[in-house]
This record gives structure tokens, C-alpha cells and sequence, in this order.
């Protein structure tokens, strides 16, 4: 039995777009370019002088619709210029770009991603995030490939706002610890033996040079901190990704963060790397990885993500609902022991209990 694996490629550096004129020709003339509307007014002189003097052409510059749900792609669909285009350039956070990306596999045309924030790895991978038109998690959707190429701005990406690349931290503390986790005792070939030692090289950059690329990007900075940073949030995460199955991509971080976006207050008020982080403290408790806890708690404790319920808005009576729909989700379903939902819920209140003390097995 045969089988393809597509890898991310990609352009970074404050000069990224220039490369523009010399990776897209290939593809055809006409583009469109989705996404957010901030999104699109960060990346639009820019993108506009780097296809000058070249054989490409922007149609138009188009509002994605507000979130990443079917309902938007068939939206997006109507519009006449979509299938006039040749490419489609998407741009802005994980939502904007998993819209485009579902859009660009559906009527088949090539994408090539422009994140403006580092919040995830969606500009690389293969999946799309979907959610329901209240903004709840619904289902993830699978390309067979990653974007045509992502071009990377640390200038715009440093002159997001900071709680993006706040919350982009959070989400790469995940890859790690769920993937080596829900991998953990079973033989792997080589995509996903290469996939679980990518993932093993996810948490130390974070570690070593998130606080100062947080400091950076609330200065404006294109700082080799934050520089490594942004590669490590999109491209090794990223690459993680697009290289193991889907059993070994995710695991209770993130069923804690689907759990969460039952809550209205998850959803007006919190980033999806900020909650998964606190999964992340969770997953480490359950599986009683006390030495990694402790590192990662104080790592979070230090630039402000979430160590507790109150942290998120959360109260121990709304566990309930949050809970029961973690015990839904696909993501605890392949993994080395049976997760139960009493596990989940005393993992989760022995966090309120936790402090800087050292936790130790007994």
C-alpha cells in the first residue's frame, strides 16, 4: 500500500512577501485575497507592492465572514469573483485561513496562506477547525495537503496584538505532551515516528524565548525571540501536524478546550490556545507527569495563561456541561489508558488545589 505525504514550505522574515512574484506565477494570474478585516488591512499595501511589475493580478479583497463554518464557505462560494480567480491568498488568524482552506479544497484552487497573527499552526497543516454558527465547535475537516506555501511577516505578525502570540504559546505547549502522549506504547512507522520527534522539540523553544518574544511584540519588534517563537507556534507544530494521523494530533487539551466552548464566556472572551494551555496542565496532572507540570505550570504562571477555572471564567458547577462534552470528542478516544469522566473532573479540581509547591507521585 502507497501513500503521499505533503510537508509545509514556507516563507519568514520582515520581507517575506517579496517572494511572492517568484512562488505564485506558477499557479495562474488571478487572486483573491480572504480573510479577516484587520487581516486584510495589515497584508494590503503589502501584498499590493509585492505583485507589482508581475504577471499577477488582485480581483479583489474579500471579508471571510466572521468565522470558520460551512456556512461561510458556501457564502464565499456566491461570490463571482472566487471562481473568476486563479489563487487564493488567505490571510489572518486560524479561523479566516481554515475557511479559506475547506473554500480552496471544495472548488479546487490553489491557496497560499499569509497568518498576520502566530495564535496556531492553521497556515501549514492539512486540517480545518469548523465550528457550528454559534461559534461551537462542530468538526474538523481534511485536506489532503497543506497550503501551495505560507509567507510569514514577523513585522506584521510583531505589530499584532500580543495577547495573540500569547495565546499562539499556549496552543504549541500542547503538541508535545499530547502527542507523545496518545502515541505512547504502540510501534510507529516511519510518518509518525518522524511526526512524534518533531513534536518532542515543541516546548523548550517556548520555554527559553516566550517571555522575551512577548516583551518584543508588545514593542513592535521583529526580534529573533520572537522570530523563533512564530516558527515554532506554525511551522513545527505545524509540520507535527501534517506528518502524524490524527490520533497522535490531539488529545485532552484540546477536548478540554471543545469542552469549553459550551460556555458562552469561553467563546466572547478567551483565545483557543489560552484554554487549551489549561488543558495542557490538566493532561500532565492526569498522567501524573509531575516534573513536566511543574515546569509548565510555572512557565505559565509567569507570562499569564490560565492555571485555574477562574482564570477562564469557569465555575466548578458548569464542569458538568464542559466535561460531558469532552467525553464526546474523538480526541481521548486513542490513547494509552481509558480517560474517564471521573479522571478528567479530578484532574481539574486538583488543579484548583495546585501550587508552586513541587507535586510529587505517592
Amino acid at each position: 500500500m502507497s501513500y503521499s505525504v505533503f510537508l509545509p514550505s514556507y516563507s519568514i522574515g520582515t520581507d517575506a512577501y517579496d517572494r511572492i512574484k517568484e512562488l505564485c506565477p506558477n499557479y495562474g494570474k488571478n487572486i483573491v485575497v480572504i480573510g479577516g478585516k484587520t487581516a486584510i488591512e495589515k497584508v494590503k499595501k503589502k501584498i499590493k507592492s509585492a505583485v507589482t511589475d508581475s504577471t499577477l493580478e488582485i480581483l479583489d479583497f474579500i471579508w471571510y465572514g466572521g468565522d470558520s463554518s460551512f456556512e461561510n464557505v458556501e457564502m464565499l462560494k456566491e461570490n463571482p469573483l472566487i471562481h473568476k480567480a486563479d489563487i487564493i491568498f488567505a490571510v489572518g488568524g486560524g479561523r479566516a485561513i481554515d475557511t479559506c482552506k475547506v473554500l480552496s479544497h471544495q472548488i479546487n484552487k490553489p491557496i497560499f496562506t499569509f497568518p498576520t497573527i502566530a495564535s496556531n499552526c492553521a497556515a501549514c497543516t492539512s486540517v480545518c477547525v469548523m465550528y457550528d454558527n454559534k461559534g461551537v465547535f462542530k468538526e474538523l475537516y481534511f485536506r489532503d495537503k497543506p497550503a501551495e506555501h505560507t509567507f510569514i511577516c514577523t513585522e506584521i505578525i510583531a505589530e499584532a496584538p500580543k495577547v495573540f502570540l500569547w495565546a499562539g504559546i499556549g496552543d504549541a505547549l500542547s503538541k508535545k505532551y499530547e502527542c507523545t502522549f496518545s502515541s505512547r506504547n504502540d510501534k510507529l512507522e516511519h510518518f509518525n515516528a518522524l511526526g512524534v520527534q518533531i513534536s518532542k522539540i515543541c516546548t523548550e523553544p517556548l520555554l527559553e524565548n516566550g517571555k522575551k518574544a512577548l516583551e518584543d511584540c508588545e514593542a513592535n519588534i521583529a526580534s529573533y525571540e520572537l522570530e523563533q517563537v512564530t516558527l515554532d507556534i506554525i511551522i513545527s507544530t505545524g509540520l507535527v501536524s501534517n506528518l502524524v494521523i490524527n490520533d497522535y494530533n490531539s488529545c485532552l487539551a484540546h477536548s478540554i478546550y471543545y469542552g469549553m466552548t459550551e460556555l458562552k464566556q469561553i467563546e466572547k472572551n478567551h483565545l483557543h490556545g489560552e484554554v487549551v494551555s489549561y488543558g495542557v496542565l490538566v493532561l500532565l496532572l492526569c498522567d501524573k507527569q509531575f516534573d513536566e507540570l511543574n515546569k509548565v505550570y510555572n512557565f505559565c504562571k509567569s507570562i499569564g495563561l490560565p492555571t485555574k477555572l477562574s482564570d477562564l471564567e469557569v465555575t466548578k458547577d458548569e464542569l458538568k456541561i464542559v466535561i460531558s462534552k469532552v467525553m464526546q470528542t474523538g480526541d481521548i478516544v486513542h490513547v494509552p489508558y481509558e480517560i474517564t469522566y471521573d479522571m478528567i473532573e479530578d484532574s481539574i479540581l486538583k488543579l484548583e488545589e495546585y501550587s508552586n509547591e513541587p507535586v510529587k507521585a505517592v
